[in-house]
């Protein structure tokens, strides 16, 4: 096989290395055979190398193209959309290893390789991810700067400094771009196929739903205060109302999600906020009882919930202001509002249908059978537990008058069972409460074990009133947390021994964890929250206006003062050489102009020491040192010289300067200087 074409042997490490750094991010979310088919192709390329095997004919490539095409769909089940887009794109980019012949070719693996760290922030944009694909850019980079050195040259410790120089000189013009380029939304703002909800909260909510939540670490959203954080027992943070029963399980009437229509009235002091939630693929927001806000991307519908006008596919920040005594719906409700909140299914749960009309002969007015039903909750055995018994058909008679041990949705699901029954219009309400305070940044975590679901229940010229049932059976619950309330059960996070939460009575675990969700807190406000809206805030906060015009005249202006001092200085004609041995060089031939005995462009070292022996006879030996130890530093080894050999360089440069005589000696009238290096 001829070797005209093939890559040098340093070049292809330093491409495999790349491709490893660049796909290891991906590999957990794909099949185990990718990885395989990566070890394959790897093995191919570098038997290539080795003229022990061919390159790929073009039979085998449309079969390859098959394949990868057919294990794509087996895999995410269609062809279309980003996840399988994005795993078509490895596997070409691992098989392109094979049809490199040539350095342009090596340039296209590159190139793709840098598409494929923007493809990692489809699935991630957190800092451990953000500083590792930094890292996957450095590699690259010094691929690039390694495919340009010789094989004598090899150098990866240099490709690695120079590749490091060029993304510093980037980083003031990447700076500007971020501020004032327009902000155009990102790829992972797009819907892949396959990406569920991750809230935790579903559009449903059967009894065990709430308790698979309380089972989890991770974190639902977070919230600022522009004043006084609230009480813990305040912070009720609602989602969506589960309106619609079917016997089993509640759920969600596109009805409520409709534009706000209704009237209310706020009432009381309001409480003024941001939320910042993560890519949730769901439309509602969080919010406190009685929201509004003037945020486009948000709308209030008709439950007073406030709810995104497409999912949320990114990390957002969004304001609102709250007035949790306001009246919701004091007026009155319609006719299908009335018959929504009043529906049931019919056989099921007979026992707690009788309960309710007996509770209606006892309470004729709607608020005291209200009151009585939770002081019945308060009153009786009631267990708080997230290891309830398997209820059959009818849940909520086996819950209220059997087993009577359940999560906030049995109590939440069963008493709006009742209230319906009675003839008071009912819902559920399912959203989060409480949350943890964070005093480094003074926020609140909200986590998913904070989920949580409570009643609303409308009355008369009172509109639609909170109740919250778990409150009755468990008060530690609402005012200290879930961990507090499950003391004695000991089955907090107890699926997730590892969570950091977990262990938040460990003192110095509890600020290490904090701290790092300040610092994420941080990154996740001022960089991937900073989107059109707050772009438009700080436009008009520092330059005054939006208008694009403007803007673009003052981005061309800061690029320009950034680029323009950085370009002078990269292109200096005076730039101070690096390498040791040719600063020495330049020093000596600065110091011999003087005397007129500076290098002669073309001339070697040889010739010139031949010149200057001549001229200075009695600095004839530290002369021939110095050319000596130059000569063999340069050209007779192929290592880097180290840093005594450079030192012994310079102190017979030091010698050879003392030596100088201040006036030029005489010289033919023929010899012309001339500069040279």
């Amino acid at each position: 096989m001829s070797t005209a074409g093939l890559i040098p042997r340093n070049s292809l490490a330093w491409l495999l290395t790349a491709q490893v750094v660049v796909l290891l991010p991906h590999l957990p979310r794909l099949p185990f055979w990718v990885a395989i088919i990566w070890m394959g192709c790897a093995l191919w390329r570098v038997q290539i190398q080795r003229m022990r095997w061919r390159y790929p004919g073009t039979v085998f490539k449309v079969f390859a193209l098959i394949a990868i095409s057919a294990g794509t769909f087996q895999a995410q089940g269609t062809l279309i959309g980003l996840d399988a887009a994005v795993m078509l794109l490895l596997l070409l980019f691992m098989l392109k290893l094979l049809e490199m012949r040539n350095p342009r070719d090596a340039l296209v693996v590159i190139y793709l390789g840098f598409f494929i760290i923007a493809t990692a922030f489809l699935f991630d944009q957190g800092i451990p991810v953000t500083l590792y694909q930094c890292f996957s850019l450095l590699v690259l980079v010094s691929a690039l700067v390694g495919l340009q050195q010789s094989p004598g040259r090899n150098d990866p410790a240099r490709a690695m400094r120079t590749a490091g120089v060029l993304l510093m000189q980037a980083i003031p013009l990447m700076l500007v771009l971020f501020m004032l380029f327009p902000r155009i939304g990102p790829l992972w703002s797009v819907n892949a196929p396959g990406q569920g909800a991750t809230t935790g909260l579903a559009e449903s909510m059967s009894p065990g739903d709430i308790a698979d939540l309380a089972r989890s670490s991770n974190l639902a959203f977070r919230v600022s205060f522009d004043d006084e954080i609230p009480a813990h027992s305040d912070l009720y943070w609602r989602a969506l109302t589960l309106s619609t029963f079917n016997g089993r399980e509640w759920s969600h009437s596109q009805l409520s999600s409709q534009a706000l229509t209704r009237p209310w009235q706020p009432e009381g002091d309001s409480i003024s906020y941001q939320v910042l939630t993560g890519a949730s693929q769901q439309q509602w927001a969080f919010s406190l009882r009685g929201a509004t806000t003037t945020d486009s991307q948000l709308i209030l519908t008709r439950d007073f919930m406030l709810q995104a006008r497409r999912p949320f596919t990114q990390t957002t920040a969004y304001r609102a202001t709250s007035w949790p005594g306001s009246l919701l719906d004091p007026d009155g409700l319609d006719s299908l509002q009335e018959r929504l909140y009043l529906s049931l299914p019919q056989g099921v749960d007979p026992r707690s249908r009788a309960w309710a009309e007996e509770l209606r002969e006892e309470y004729p007015d709607d608020e005291d059978l209200v009151a009585a039903l939770l002081q019945h909750f308060n009153r009786e055995p009631y267990h708080y537990t997230l290891r309830p018994p398997t209820l059959g058909r009818h849940t909520n008679d086996e819950f209220l008058f059997d087993t009577q041990r359940g999560f906030c949705a049995h109590y939440a699901g069963a008493m709006t069972f009742v209230l319906r029954a009675a003839g008071i219009p009912a819902r559920v309400v399912a959203g989060y409460q409480g949350g943890e305070l964070n005093p480094r940044g003074n926020y609140v975590l909200v986590h998913q074990f904070d989920a949580h679901a409570w009643v609303e229940v409308w009355l008369p010229e009172q509109g639609w009133v909170s109740v919250d049932p778990t409150f009755q059976v468990a008060p530690e619950r609402i005012e200290q947390g879930l961990q507090q309330a499950l003391q004695g059960e000991g089955s907090f996070l107890e699926d997730s021994p590892l969570s950091a939460a977990r262990y938040r009575n460990i003192d110095w675990v509890n600020r290490l964890r904090l701290g790092w969700d300040e610092v994420n807190f941080q990154w996740q406000m001022r960089v991937l929250s900073y989107q059109s809206e707050r772009q438009g805030d700080f436009f008009r906060r520092w330059l005054g206006t939006t208008d694009w015009q403007r803007v673009a005249v003052v981005l061309f202006l800061a690029a320009s003062l950034v680029m323009i001092p950085l370009a002078l200085w990269t292109l200096r004609p005076a730039k101070r050489a690096r390498d040791r041995r040719k600063r020495a060089w330049q020093q000596l031939d600065r110091r011999l102009q003087r005397l007129g005995l500076q290098a002669r462009r073309g001339e070697g070292p040889r010739a010139w020491q031949q010149r200057l022996s001549a001229a200075l006879p009695q600095q004839r030996d530290a002369i021939e040192a110095f050319f000596a130890e130059y000569e063999r530093l340069t050209y007779a080894s192929e290592e880097r010289p180290d840093k005594l050999q450079l030192q012994l360089l310079e102190q017979h440069l030091k010698s050879l300067l003392q030596g100088l005589p201040r006036r030029r000696p005489r010289q033919p009238s023929s010899e012309l200087p001339t500069t040279g290096g």
